[in-house]
């Protein structure tokens, strides 16, 4: 069983051939490959997490469209001022679908 820990924006993501991700917005188009930096590499019973190894190691993803997150709402407010603000946020997202791990 072969499965990478992957960088992804600010969050690391398990990943194997296959699998499908939801990661931050990426510049790139759909159908076209991403590569992603890995972090961490299982093979097996073989662990590798030397930085020198993993830039040898090329985990590529095949984009699969774009999409926008869940709605957050954002409230302040300051008692007893008449102070209220709200504001509604959706991140942009971008489903990829892993391909290999060499």
């Amino acid at each position: 069983m072969v499965y990478a820990v992957v960088r992804a924006g600010g969050r690391q993501e398990k990943v194997e051939v296959g699998t499908v991700v939801v990661l931050d917005r990426q510049q790139a188009k759909v159908g076209e490959t991403v590569e992603l930096p890995a972090v961490l590499l299982v093979d097996g019973s073989t662990v590798t997490s030397d930085a020198d190894k993993l830039a040898k190691v090329t985990v590529t993803a095949e984009v699969l469209g774009e999409e926008r997150g869940p709605k957050i709402v954002i409230q302040k407010f300051k008692n007893k001022t008449g102070y209220k603000k709200r504001q509604g946020h959706r991140q942009d997202l971008t489903r990829v679908k892993v391909t290999g791990i060499k």
